[in-house]
């Protein structure tokens, strides 16, 4: 397991944007697979975007694509996720999570499928 930092939430109207970052604290992720999640209150913990080791392959949920964009820098040892055209249903906590278990190329979308996670950052979207 690794520790994950998540930082850049925060409160935004309508249409707006917003960046997160989540950098591992002590060690580098270069080679584990990635994931944003995010849990509104009274709803179950949902993928928001997933990315494998080297950032070639992406996957999102339906309620985001092309709003949403997951990437990495595995030189600055950091994952983002930059939102775009937020909307008010987009507010909640948003998690990192990391896969330290071999993943080869793939990506991941199950909560079950990563081994770590940060302690969440809140996004608010409202007017």
């Amino acid at each position: 397991q690794v520790q994950l930092v998540e930082s850049g939430g925060g409160l935004v109207q309508p249409g707006g944007s917003l960046g997160l970052s989540c950098a591992p604290s002590g060690r580098t992720f270069g080679n584990y697979a990635m994931g944003w999640f995010r849990q509104a209150p009274g709803k179950e913990r949902e993928v928001v975007a997933a990315i494998n080791w080297s950032g070639g392959r992406t996957g999102y949920a339906d309620a985001v694509k092309g709003r949403f964009t997951i990437s990495r820098d595995n030189v600055k040892n950091t994952v983002y996720l930059q939102m775009n055209s937020l909307k008010p249903e987009d507010t909640a906590v948003y998690y990192c999570a990391a896969r330290s278990l071999r993943s080869g190329s793939n990506y991941y979308t199950q909560a079950a499928d990563f081994d770590s996670w940060g302690q969440g950052t809140q996004v608010t979207v409202s007017s």
